[in-house]
């Protein structure tokens, strides 16, 4: 960022408006689950499976039980400090610690009670402009996030398939077509990052395949003003976003940092299943074969497009990881929708308003914790830091640090040099 970016005027707030259809389609979300829930109870009361419930919870050891929901929150903390490193790199960021929390609540509330979580990103845009960035910056702040954390899912995914599909393949044959939708689940994950990718790195392209699009909506008869608005959204959007994305992974060791805590964030959730099993007494489990169990839900409830993955979360575990909890699957599968689910739901709406009190950008109050412990902020910002408190002690009357050299000031139209520091410097030379 040059000097002329790090002394201009905090940005301004921008009051953008939520979006009513998510906040619509979330109200329907929680509904839609909370009868799935009855029908839940209500089915292990048909079945008789009650007794076998009760017994298999009263079971349970709570040291491990307490680790499964410490790999939840875990999972929490890492998905804000992926933010907090996209947010650091700029050092006059207005966002802070406590309006990230909010962003992350936000996704997580009206990304589970939404289909396909599509409501988490439009509402974490929301959140970001609310805590003073503007629309672009934030939409280039989520996407960004949203990019490597597509990337974790499918690395995540590719070694996960690739080291335990056959096992799964093998010892379940009836699964064979499950097998297969989550190979084609993972697909489309692969293919929404790379149309991503072709964004970021292909604008032209992009808008040349899309105005042909449009030209295609226009011709079948779509309103031609809606496909107007369209095109002017494609031509603005996809290069600011590509510039913005391109800016960022300028920055690689952060963003490699981010991409190694994403990865991070994804195994502690990915685990949640583990600690599970051993709460249950299931100490002979693989845990490398739960993470892949875990992960092959995670792409079969993703391809359901029902709130929170209703269907495909209950089908997928049943299948993938019944097997490993024995008579314990059901009381296992609660537990885990609580932990991974539900609980992380209700915690996230008082978090939704959540505000940062400061005005302080993250960068410049990391460079102050690196100061108290005599270690340094980064160059530029301890840069301008010196900079200033040496034009403060000039402007209050202070000697210049050198003898006989002019005395210099700051001023609303950038440095000056003081005339009669020059006149006295001019008069010198004349004697001599």
């Amino acid at each position: 960022m040059s000097d002329k970016q790090a002394k201009s005027s905090p940005k301004p707030q921008v009051d953008a408006h939520p979006a009513g259809d998510d906040r619509k389609g979330a109200r329907r979300g929680a509904i839609f689950i909370g009868f799935a829930l009855i029908a839940f109870i209500v089915y292990l009361i048909v079945t008789g499976q009650v007794s076998q419930f009760i017994n298999a919870l009263a079971n349970v050891q709570v040291p491990w039980l307490l680790v499964a929901c410490l790999c939840m929150l875990l999972y929490l903390i890492f998905g804000i400090a992926a933010y907090a490193i996209a947010v650091w790199l700029d050092p006059n960021s207005p966002v802070g610690i406590r309006d990230l929390i909010s962003v992350e609540a936000s996704g997580i509330f009206f990304g589970n009670l939404t289909p396909m979580m599509m409501g988490s990103t439009p509402a974490q845009i929301y959140r970001l402009t609310k805590a003073g960035q503007n629309v672009g910056e934030a939409g280039a702040t989520q996407f960004t996030r949203f990019i490597v954390y597509q990337f974790g899912l499918v690395v995540w995914g590719a070694i996960l398939l690739a080291a335990r599909l056959p096992f799964f393949v093998e010892r379940y044959s009836d699964i064979g077509a499950l097998a297969l939708l989550c190979i084609f689940s993972f697909g489309g994950h692969v293919g929404i990052l790379l149309l991503i990718f072709a964004i970021a790195l292909m604008p032209k392209t992009v808008i040349r395949v899309a105005r042909w699009g449009l030209s295609l909506l226009a011709r079948m008869g779509f309103a031609r003003d809606k496909v107007d608005e369209w095109r002017s959204f494609v031509d603005e959007e996809v290069y600011s976003f590509s510039e913005k994305f391109k800016r960022a992974a300028a920055h690689t060791s952060s963003m490699l940092l981010t991409v190694v805590i994403t990865m991070l964030q994804l195994a502690f959730f990915y685990l949640v299943p583990y600690f599970l099993m051993l709460a249950f007494g299931h100490h002979d489990v693989d845990f490398l074969s739960v993470m892949a169990a875990s992960a092959f839900v995670q792409l079969l409830s993703s391809a359901v497009p029902l709130p929170g993955g209703t269907g495909g979360a209950e089908g997928g575990f049943a299948l993938f990881l019944g097997h490993f909890y024995g008579s314990a699957s059901t009381a296992g599968y609660l537990l885990w929708r609580l932990i991974t689910f539900i609980i992380p739901t209700i915690a996230a709406a008082p978090l939704l308003g959540l505000k940062s009190a400061h005005h302080a950008s993250i960068h410049q109050r990391w460079d102050r914790v690196l100061a108290r412990f005599g270690l340094g902020g980064s160059k530029t910002h301890a840069g301008s830091a010196q900079t200033a408190a040496v034009e403060e002690k000039r402007v209050e009357g202070a000697e210049p640090a050198h003898k006989g050299m002019p005395r210099i000031r700051q001023s609303a139209g950038g440095i000056t040099v003081s005339p009669q520091a020059l006149e006295r410097k001019r008069r010198k030379r004349r004697k001599r």
